[in-house]
Parts: structure tokens; C-alpha cells; sequence
């Protein structure tokens, strides 16, 4: 059965989305897998490629920390515990699957992803903020489309055309249309994550 990714990162979002409320609100008993096997039941015969799932979501949740740190910069306006729950797990996930997955995601894949799922689960403005965020990312990780979304050594973070046209995707994408991203991953007024009480919406 091929499996069906996307359902795969709705699932994930939704865990994570569950897992970190839970353990800040001081949950001892949560457990990563116990929520994503919870999740997946009722999608098991659709979604074909549980161990995906599994993998994405102790993945993020191994290194939130780590993906904080490194999203920080890119949206300076927005301190990452002010970003929405939602918005904060879409944009680790994007960012996961951008610097550590580029062997078998492309990079327009992953950012697609990830704007689709904030346009679903977040505020009106979610898909706009995680799209310019996302953006941003890609240019300074320095990623190659054509070396198969591998970081590009030589680059040393610098823009290159490939990266501004996927710093674009939201054209080509029904869940981008909102906007393209700003430079520099500043929100204005229509580019800023959700509130916290329409970004933190059950995924």
C-alpha cells in the first residue's frame, strides 16, 4: 500500500501539538508514541507508512530545543513561546524536514507541507508567517535543489536563484496564495503567526 504523507504530517502535527501541551502542563505520564499510536488507529489503513510518522515525531520532539534556537533568528518580531502552539509545531516540522531530510524531501515538498498544514490547523495568517519563515531557512541553510535538497557547502548561507524561487512556492501552491514571504522572516501585518487562541485551534 503506498502511503500517504501528508495524512502522515497531519498526524504528526497533531501529536506534537498534544505532547507539548501536556508536558508543559506538567504531564509526567506522556509519552511521545503512546499519543502518535493513539493518532494513527483511526488513519491506519490510509496512511499505509506508519514508521514515517513515528520517525517525524521523535525527530521534532528529540530536538525542539535545537529547532527553537535555529528559528529564532528568522522571525526576530516573534519570540518562538509567542508563537501559536500550532504555528511553533508546523514550523519545527518544516524546518526538520528541510535541514535533515533533503536526501529524500525536496525542499518545496517540505515547505508546501508545512503550509499546508498551517493553513488547515492555524489562524487566517499562519500559512503566510510559516511560508516566510520557511523561506527564509532555505536560503540560509544555503539548500540545493539541484544536488537533491542537500545543503550547498559553497553557498555559505547566500541566496541563490533556487532558493528565491521556492521562497515563492506559495504561487504555486493552493495553500501559499495568501502571500509571498518577506525578507528576513519579518512579520508585518498581514505576515505574522496566529494569536493564541485561533493558532491553537485542535490539530
Amino acid at each position: 500500500m503506498a502511503s500517504n504523507r501528508h495524512l502522515g504530517r497531519v498526524i504528526v502535527l497533531q501529536s506534537l501539538y498534544e505532547y507539548e501541551l501536556r508536558t508543559l502542563a506538567g504531564d509526567k505520564n506522556v509519552e511521545l508514541d503512546i499519543v502518535v499510536a493513539k493518532n494513527i488507529e483511526p488513519y491506519e489503513k490510509a496512511l499505509g507508512d506508519t514508521e514515517f510518522v513515528y520517525n517525524l515525531a521523535r525527530k521534532v520532539a528529540e530536538n525542539f530545543e535545537t529547532l527553537d534556537k535555529a528559528l529564532a533568528p528568522m522571525a526576530p518580531e516573534w519570540p518562538i513561546e509567542s508563537i501559536a502552539a500550532v504555528d511553533r509545531n508546523v514550523l519545527r516540522m518544516g524546518l526538520y524536514e528541510l535541514s535533515e531530510c533533503g536526501d529524500s524531501i525536496p525542499p518545496k515538498v517540505a515547505i508546501n507541507e508545512a503550509v499546508e498544514l498551517a493553513k488547515a490547523f492555524g489562524s487566517d495568517n499562519s500559512s503566510r508567517f510559516v511560508n516566510g519563515v520557511l523561506g527564509t531557512a532555505y536560503k540560509k541553510l544555503g539548500i540545493s535543489e539541484e544536488n537533491n535538497g542537500q545543503k550547498d557547502k559553497t553557498s555559505k548561507g547566500k541566496s541563490t536563484d533556487k532558493a528565491d524561487e521556492t521562497s515563492k512556492a506559495d504561487k504555486t501552491s493552493k495553500a501559499g496564495k495568501g502571500g509571498k514571504p518577506d525578507e528576513g522572516g519579518k512579520a508585518d501585518d498581514g505576515n505574522k503567526p496566529g494569536n493564541g487562541t485561533e493558532g491553537e485551534k485542535s490539530a
